[in-house]
């Protein structure tokens, strides 16, 4: 009897659902005579201290070529530099990308898809700092427990370098 139902069973493929992750970055408008766009990372950490790079924006060559220059800043972003900065090989495929303007940007993962991939059961933060050349530099942290049970939506206001930074989940 088991074994029919084992034959029945295995005749369907297993079903997943991906979940997703939504992060939206509002970076401030300054009127100063000399403004530079941030350079940001993204990343979920544990509280254990595994990370995971999920975006990092700095400066680049045209053409998102690598610029040695660009690299020599990274260490400005002090709490990503020290989790995970230093023991990377710059760019990162499907994770750096150039400085972004002042606006809203918005960043979409998949479960199961690079640089996710399978995220398991457990407490995170999400973690999002920025710092700019002739400015200053912020931290925001967005604690949550994965996986959420239906659509979640928490969001941070930052006070400098960062307007609202919301992680929308389900």
């Amino acid at each position: 009897m088991l074994k029919k139902y084992f034959i029945i069973f295995s005749l369907f493929p297993v079903i997943t659902f991906a979940a997703d992750i939504d992060i939206q970055i509002q970076l401030p408008n300054f009127d100063v005579a000399e403004y530079h766009n941030p350079y940001v990372a993204v990343w979920l950490q544990t509280p254990d201290k595994k990370v995971k790079n999920l975006s990092v924006w700095y400066q680049l060559e045209s053409g998102g070529e690598k610029s040695e220059d660009g690299e020599e800043w990274l260490k400005d972003l002090r709490q990503w530099w020290r989790v995970i900065g230093r023991s990377s090989d710059m760019p990162i495929d499907g994770v750096s990308g150039a400085t972004k303007k002042p606006g809203l940007h918005k960043l979409h993962f998949t479960q199961g898809q690079a640089p996710l991939e399978k995220l398991t059961k457990g407490d995170y933060v999400l973690m999002v700092e920025a710092t700019r050349e002739v400015g200053g530099r912020e931290l925001i942290k967005i604690p949550f427990s994965w996986p959420v049970k239906g659509k979640t939506e928490l969001s941070v206001k930052g006070s400098k370098e960062l307007g609202e930074v919301r992680l929308r989940m389900n």
